[in-house]
This record gives structure tokens, C-alpha cells and sequence, in this order.
């Protein structure tokens, strides 16, 4: 089972995640009509910054940015599926084919997993669904005239996230990634949602969880600190928990701190690579980001490291290099469920 392969993988070192999709995919300058492809052609709206939808119109680069993550040295991928709910497709008019979307993102994944596994079973490969945060708020108001108004209930995340985490689990993901939570009762209807299909088809899958400290008030945006934010979703049978996006690795280091000390799950860890230019660019090397990274691997603090905005193929090479030479955060003795073999 991936799951038991996961846990032991996780004893033995320190996993490496892959880095941002949307970055890579930049560099394929994909016009409206690429985007479109014969598929969906004749598309009553622009369809151009759907990044998701090309798991369907274009596969074939997906496949490539997972392989070069892979040959990189990731063991872990992400899906294209950052905005695959119902909820966030709406903005393109796409709901009816969220299911689509994310099984043939997941398929993708996997498939190129597989084979990096057969040529190095020795480093087996995972694939972590994504799950993003969409792009409604279910704890603030939208409006500043009326504070009380939400553009989305709880019900309404909690049966769009299931909706997505049926169809990558159908597509063959090994573990369900909860990421970049800026409102963590978003992320409680997703792992609701997440605990509601493992109850009903009497499955285990891994979950992971993290979230997004936005500036250096060191809170989510959403309000709560980085301890609030483990006790609120420390409750739930867990992966791992951590952070990810809005912060370069050095000012993240605060925040891995204060959840490595209090938390029995691994703990994860992908920072963008620094912080943007006045271009909303990132200059950050890889030497410079592993460099940062550096400072986690000696004080201990994770388990999971990769990138999130501006990180690149060759900032997750310098970061499989480094992690080599050190021992991953200690976690909590095995249970029963790790060792059933």
C-alpha cells in the first residue's frame, strides 16, 4: 500500500515536494487557443489563466512538468488542480467538468510517478492531490458595508471539496494535499468533506494540510497565529501540517518553529522563492533558497520541503541535494495503522 510506503519513506528522510506549477507552465507562452484546444474551441469565454483545464487540452506539458520535477529529485508531485472545485471554476463558467479536471490531473501524476518508481524503486514516487483554497472566503465578508455576509457557507466548500477529492482518489493519488489555507474553516469544510468520503467508501488516505502566513504580522488571513492555526486543525487524523506560499523560506522559519515544537505530525514545508520584485517576479536563485533551507534541515523542523511561487526544477535539485546529508525531523513512534503491512 502507497500509504505504508509513505510513512516508511517519511522515517527514513527527509521527502522532497515538488515546486509551483503555474511558474513552469509560464515558460510555454500558451495562447487563448492553446488553452481552448479542439476541446473546448468554441468556449463562450476566455478561457486563458485556466491553468487547470490544461490537463485536458494539454496533457502532454503537464506530464513534462511532473517529469522534471521528478528528475529533479521530488518524491512527491502535486496535481494541476489548484483550482479544481466547482466553487473557483465558476469564474470560467467550467463547473460541469471539475470532475474531469482533477481525474485526468490526477491520472497524469500517477502515471509519470509510476514509471520514475519502476526506474528507481529503491525512491518510490507519490502524488499529492491538490486541493486549493478557492477563491471565497467562508469566515469574512467580501463586502466592508456589510460584515455579516458570506459569498460561500460551509456546506457549500464542504460538497465542492468533495466533489474534487472524489475524483483524485478515483484518478489514483496517494495522499489528499489541503494547501494554502488563508481561511482555515475553508480547509475545515475540506477535510470534512475529505473524512466524509473515507467514511462512506471505507478508504484511509493520507492528508495533508497547509496554510499561508500572508506578511509578517505572522497570520493567516484569516487572523490566527501559526499555533491557532495547528490547534484548529489538529483535531483531524493527519499527514502533516505546515506552510506554504507568501513568504520566502528565511521568514517562514519563525512560523515552522512554533508547529515543529507542538506538533505530532510531520511537518511540511514549501516557501516561494523569496519574495517578488516590483514585477511580481521572483530573483531568488536555487543556491539562495537552498541556502535559507538550510537553516530548517539544522534546527530539525521538517520532514516535507519543496517550493511554491517562483520555484523551479533546478531550486528543487538544490534542495534534493542538500537534504541528503541530513536526518529528518524525529516523529512520534510508529502506531499500529503504520506498521500493518
Amino acid at each position: 500500500m502507497s500509504q505504508n510506503k509513505i510513512h516508511k519513506a517519511l522515517r527514513k528522510r527527509i521527502l522532497v515536494l515538488d515546486g509551483a506549477m503555474g511558474t513552469m507552465l509560464q515558460r510555454y507562452k500558451f495562447t487563448e487557443e492553446d488553452f481552448r484546444g479542439e476541446r473546448f474551441k468554441n468556449w463562450s469565454s476566455p478561457v486563458q489563466g485556466n491553468n487547470d483545464m490544461l490537463s485536458i487540452t494539454q496533457p502532454e506539458a503537464i506530464a513534462d512538468v511532473h517529469a522534471k520535477y521528478f528528475a529533479a529529485g521530488a518524491d512527491i508531485v502535486e496535481t494541476n488542480t489548484f483550482s479544481g472545485t466547482t466553487i473557483a471554476m465558476a469564474d470560467y463558467g467550467m463547473e460541469e467538468f471539475v470532475y474531469e479536471l482533477n481525474y485526468e490531473s490526477a491520472k497524469i501524476a500517477k502515471k509519470v510517478a509510476q514509471e520514475f518508481t519502476e526506474k528507481e524503486p529503491e525512491k518510490p514516487r507519490f502524488v499529492a492531490g491538490a486541493m486549493g483554497p478557492t477563491n471565497k472566503t467562508a469566515s469574512m465578508s467580501p463586502d466592508v458595508n456589510d460584515p455579516g455576509f458570506r459569498a460561500v457557507s460551509f456546506d457549500e466548500l464542504r460538497a465542492a471539496y468533495k466533489r474534487q477529492a472524489e475524483a483524485l482518489i478515483d484518478g489514483g493519488v496517494d495522499m489528499l494535499l489541503v494547501e494554502t489555507i488563508f481561511d482555515t474553516l475553508n480547509a475545515k469544510a475540506a477535510l470534512f468533506a475529505i473524512e466524509e468520503l473515507k467514511e462512506e467508501r471505507n478508504i484511509d488516505i493520507p492528508v495533508m494540510v497547509s496554510g499561508t502566513i500572508t506578511d509578517a504580522s505572522g497570520r493567516t488571513l484569516s487572523g490566527q497565529t501559526a499555533e491557532a492555526f495547528l490547534i484548529s486543525v489538529g483535531h483531524m487524523p493527519l499527514l502533516s501540517v505546515g506552510f506554504n506560499c507568501a513568504l520566502g523560506a528565511e521568514q517562514l522559519t519563525p512560523y515552522l518553529e512554533v508547529v515543529s515544537s507542538r506538533s505530532n505530525f510531520a511537518v511540511s514545508a514549501y516557501p516561494n522563492a523569496g519574495l517578488p520584485n516590483a514585477f511580481g517576479e521572483y530573483d531568488e536563485t536555487a543556491e539562495e533558497m537552498a541556502a535559507q533551507i538550510k537553516i530548517y534541515l539544522d534546527k530539525k523542523l521538517i520532514n516535507i520541503i519543496g517550493g511554491c511561487c517562483g520555484t523551479t526544477p533546478e531550486h528543487i535539485h538544490a534542495i534534493a541535494e542538500l537534504v541528503k546529508d541530513y536526518e529528518p525531523r524525529p516523529l512520534p513512534e510508529l502506531n499500529e495503522a503504520e506498521t500493518a503491512i
